[in-house]
């Protein structure tokens, strides 16, 4: 479509030629004429026969105005639509610390479909995969960003209007940074650094500048989340027993005033402060009680991240948002697009626990909210998958009561694929046998690709489920999506294979253990024919795999996906020898088999409407990885 730009164009700069591209609009004289007015309230889009008009305040509401303005036009030549935003900043952090780390091409990417969705805030969680010169083993061989990188990032972000903050760890979730010799004075134990000590400073000061100094914002996110075990390694050693609360504190401290001095504005997750305050250590305890004097000698710089992709109660978000507000700052509040799930995402439980959450967010006028995408446990969930929870996030940062009509038409615009088709890819969990939305995060698909077919740790938790079944029909619907959603093909090409795989593998253990039981060596040998074609799926499957995260993900990291897909390939060539083994007699029994299939409930009791868990080591093998 032609063009012609008039009005305040300056103030959406080079982000219009960005999205004049990525739209294949042509900026033209000639063209239909949009006139720019940038001024306080809501953001409007209109048009006549004479021209268009669209009013915005923010630079990142021009870029969501454009894409409605457009939107409309498809379907009416006069038109007035008016949005007022319901959040100062709403955005997304993405998670690239769990081995897949996305590309400065693909990040660009994500933020252009975030400048026409309407979000205005983006961080890239990274514990240790960003470059710290003075720590070279910090981040080394796991994918880091160069400072470089990051710039080129951040310099695109802020064209579109969008703020990129740095996100670090400054306390917990540092296994992988501490795991080095050079770490040995500071850390506390295995993940967490040790307080109170002047070289663990030191190290986080150099954090903090590496962290920062690409960036334009001022802002930083700390983290401080989950040190479950705060004071009771290293620190219990050199100081005894002291409260945590008190060894909280004073490491926030100092970290404060380390990011004071540097003219950034800290931010940390709040979780730690109410487990210390509770009795039962948990974060969501209703009855948390956090002393005044703890409330008060924290630092007035620091501002609180309250996480919560848990509830689907409205009046609970709304009840902790109050506890927040104790502190005295407004706090953020992080939702959740569930990538983390396992091999798929689960959009169930994304909408059942995001509308209630940013209800209440509005109601208790919260002006900043951001979704997580974590990538738990290898991150074998493409991150892409997860755009359907952002346009959720969007959709509800403009408005209240969003049809799923109009959110569809909306993705459709924004990200060129089909609203349904994205939902479809929570059927890979929400399986026969999982309760409605999947609340509990069960996870079927991974544990049904990896776990192995002669030691079927989770067979007894299927048995009967009609699984073969479930899977071939989802395989047949993401067929049809593949060529529906042209710009996400390599997407619906994986997930189709995947439930082609998990039609074959989901029930052989169970139908191999079955024939065993009965002796039926007729069955027996029909089953270990299957598995070379088998094998063969698997392989094809890791091919498309591999392929498609080498098309957003640095290098790093996939080895490891590669390595489980391995051991599926290996498992299932000796499984087919040890069947060899006893149809030729060379075996009396297969002791594997002779085993009683035991309902898998570890490492906590599996609630109803569950069938499994995530962590790939307790899928594969009942033995142990570490000596």
């Amino acid at each position: 479509m032609k063009i012609h730009f008039l009005g305040d164009v300056e103030s959406v700069g080079q982000g219009l030629e960005i999205i004049c591209n990525e739209l294949n609009i042509e900026r033209n004289d000639d063209g239909f004429p949009i006139h720019l007015k940038q001024k306080k309230g809501p953001l409007v889009v209109s048009c006549t026969r004479k021209g268009g008009e669209i009013s915005f305040q923010e630079k990142i509401h021009f870029f969501r105005a454009l894409g409605l303005w457009l939107q409309e036009f498809k379907e009416n030549q006069e038109f007035h639509v008016s949005e007022e935003p319901q959040f100062k900043t709403n955005g997304v952090m993405v998670d690239v610390s769990r081995n897949a780390v996305m590309t400065v091409e693909e990040i660009q990417t994500l933020l252009r479909k975030m400048a026409l969705m309407g979000l205005n805030v983006v961080m890239m969680y990274t514990e240790d995969t960003f470059t710290v010169e003075k720590y070279p083993y910090f981040g080394y061989m796991r994918g880091r960003y160069s400072e470089k990188e990051l710039e080129l990032c951040d310099e695109y972000a802020h064209c579109l209007g969008i703020e990129m903050i740095p996100c670090i760890q400054t306390l917990a979730h540092l296994t992988e940074a501490l795991k080095w010799n050079y770490a040995a004075k500071i850390k506390d134990t295995p993940d967490i650094l040790l307080v109170g000590n002047q070289e663990t400073y030191e190290f986080i000061e150099e954090l903090l500048k590496a962290a920062s100094k690409p960036f334009r914002s001022k802002r930083i996110h700390i983290g401080m989340d989950e040190a479950h075990q705060l004071g009771l390694g290293k620190y219990l050693e050199q100081h005894g027993y002291q409260k945590r609360f008190s060894i909280m504190n004073e490491h926030l401290q100092i970290v404060a005033k380390l990011a004071g001095n540097l003219s950034l504005k800290p931010m940390i997750w709040s979780d730690m402060y109410f487990r210390l305050g509770s009795k039962t250590g948990n974060y969501y305890d209703l009855n948390t009680e956090i002393p005044e004097d703890v409330i008060e000698s924290m630092p007035n710089n620091v501002q609180l991240v309250y996480w919560d992709y848990y509830h689907t109660d409205e009046e609970f978000y709304r009840t902790f948002l109050q506890k927040h507000k104790k502190f005295g700052s407004e706090p953020i509040f992080a939702g959740g697009v569930w990538t983390w799930n396992g091999i798929a995402p689960n959009y169930g439980k994304t909408i059942a626990t995001t509308i209630p959450a940013l209800n209440a967010c509005k109601k208790e006028g919260i002006s900043e909210v951001f979704a997580t995408m974590w990538g738990d446990n290898g991150a074998e969930t493409h991150p892409f998958t997860g755009l359907a929870g952002l346009q959720l996030f969007a959709e509800l940062g403009y408005g209240n009561d969003v049809s799923q009509e109009r959110m569809a038409k909306r993705f459709a615009f924004c990200t060129g694929g089909n609203w349904d088709d994205f939902l479809a890819l929570n059927e890979f969990d929400e399986t026969p046998g999982v309760s409605k939305d999947n609340l509990h995060e069960s996870h079927p698909s991974k544990f049904l690709l990896w776990q192995d077919v002669l030691l079927g740790l989770y067979d007894a938790n299927i048995r009967s489920l009609p699984l073969q079944e479930h899977y071939a029909n989802l395989a047949s619907r993401l067929d049809r999506a593949k060529e529906r959603n042209k710009n996400w093909k390599q997407i619906f090409t994986f997930y189709k294979q995947l439930a082609e795989v998990l039609s074959v593998k989901a029930m052989l253990g169970t139908k191999i253990k079955e024939a065993y039981d009965r002796n039926d060596k007729d069955q027996i040998t029909k089953l270990k024919n299957e598995m070379p074609g088998l094998r063969a799926m698997v392989d094809d499957l890791r091919k498309l795999h591999r392929s498609l995260w080498f098309s957003t993900m640095k290098p790093f990291g996939w080895e490891i996906i590669d390595i489980r897909y391995g051991g599926v390939l290996a498992r299932l060539e000796s499984a087919e020898y040890r069947l060899q083994q006893w149809l030729n007699g060379d075996a009396n029994n297969i002791e594997e088999l002779e085993e009683e299939r035991l309902y898998f409930d570890a490492p906590w009791m599996m609630p109803e409407g569950a069938l499994g868990r995530n962590s790939y080591h307790r899928i594969v093998t009942a033995g142990t990885f570490s000596g």
